[in-house]
């Protein structure tokens, strides 16, 4: 019997089986699996291409079970390389393929480092048909792989795990989750035809893309406390800021091109991150230190945030620079008495200010009182728009 669908021989079954692998898709867990290694520092580089190899394996089962699946099953797909019984030599190959890296992690690494690599086969043999139409396990099972494909690698170096890579681990399945569910968007109207239920349809689009976004911006955020605690290197949140600005393009157009952007920007995220881990650029490097501005440094950071304000109630429109102005004389009175009684009774002391009080209060915290409710006006007016 045939194995590819276009073609006869050996070369045709090659292109079919080569077809299956996808770069976008299979580049991150073996990136990952990597970059778990060099996390542990000076890695052994033969166990760390076996777990990425592990990683390898285990995508390429989920890219033929899934293609299975959807053309000869369901019959979603338009068309496939493969036959049914291409498909099931595929799978047994690739399942072959991941064994036999088990068993060579088994003899090279250790048994903990096999227990995580494991799981990644079963959620990529489970994706279709069984996995995929339930919104929780379609959209974490890619990123819960990609993070354990982390710690199988660096676990294979160690024989142990680490606060520094279960923390990037629950990092990555965050912000993957968010580009998962916006990935899946691009076939809301599809899916909801045939009742699939992806986060986009259980919740909708205007919801699931929230959704979305909520969890990029909660795991791009996270790398700041982590490297404030030193769980992560100083330079870790540079990672962070590149891919928060392609996030921040990327929410705003329609899932298809988001998706582009957004796989390409966790490329870079990673790339950032490993040489944030791996070299340390900004070790040692003193945090800068605005007190050099003396006594106007309180007065200054006030200008600044609240330039930010300004800038977001403006482009926010729609009257929004009104409305938080009426907001805010309502608010003042309130936190005129709140501040004057804390700074009485010596709840705080401040430091570096100019030394002008104003109606029993430093001239700064008049100011205070303007410019964070301002802020948090202009945010929730760009996070909330208006119709």
């Amino acid at each position: 019997m045939a194995i590819a669908r276009h073609g006869s021989g050996p070369a045709a079954a090659a292109s079919a089986y080569a077809s299956q692998v996808h770069p976008v898709f299979m580049l991150p867990p073996v990136a990952t699996a990597l970059f778990g290694a060099a996390l542990a520092g000076p890695f052994d580089p033969p166990v760390a291409l076996l777990a990425a190899s592990a990683a390898f394996f285990a995508v390429y089962t989920a890219h033929v079970k899934d293609g299975y699946v959807d053309f000869h099953r369901r019959g979603e797909d338009d068309d496939h390389p493969l036959t049914v019984l291409g498909c099931r030599i595929g799978l047994v190959a690739a399942t072959a393929g991941f064994l036999a890296c088990l068993a060579a992690l088994a003899t090279f690494a250790n048994p903990l480092a096999v227990a995580l690599a494991a799981p990644t086969w079963l959620i990529g043999y489970l994706h279709a048909p069984q996995f995929d139409t339930n919104p929780v396990t379609t959209t974490l099972g890619y990123p819960v792989g990609i993070g354990l494909c982390l710690l199988a690698g660096y676990a294979a170096q160690t024989g142990a795990l680490a606060t520094r890579p279960l923390a990037l681990a629950a990092v990555l399945v965050t912000v993957l989750a968010g580009v998962k569910i916006i990935d899946d968007a691009q076939d809301y109207e599809y899916d909801r035809s045939i009742q699939k239920q992806t986060v986009a349809v259980a919740l909708g689009p205007a919801r699931s893309h929230s959704l979305a976004a909520a969890l990029l911006a909660i795991g791009l955020f996270a790398v700041v406390p982590l490297s404030i605690t030193r769980t992560l290197p100083p330079s870790a949140p540079l990672a962070s800021l590149a891919f928060g600005a392609v996030a921040a393009v990327a929410v705003r157009r329609e899932p298809g091109t988001a998706t582009m952007l957004l796989v390409r920007g966790a490329y870079l995220f990673l790339a950032v991150l490993l040489v944030a881990v791996f070299f340390e650029p900004l070790a040692g490097a003193p945090l800068p230190d605005i007190s050099v501005l003396g006594r106007y440094t309180y007065l200054v950071t006030e200008v600044v945030f609240g330039a930010a304000a300004l800038v977001l109630l403006r482009r926010a429109g729609d009257g929004a620079l009104r409305r938080a102005g009426r907001t805010i004389v309502a608010l003042y009175p309130i936190a005129y008495v709140w501040d004057w009684y804390t700074l009485e009774v010596g709840v705080f002391a401040i430091q570096m200010r100019t030394g002008i009080d104003l109606l029993g209060i430093p001239l700064e915290e008049h100011l205070f009182m303007l410019v964070v409710p301002a802020l948090v006006l202009g945010i929730h007016e760009t996070v909330n728009p208006r119709e």
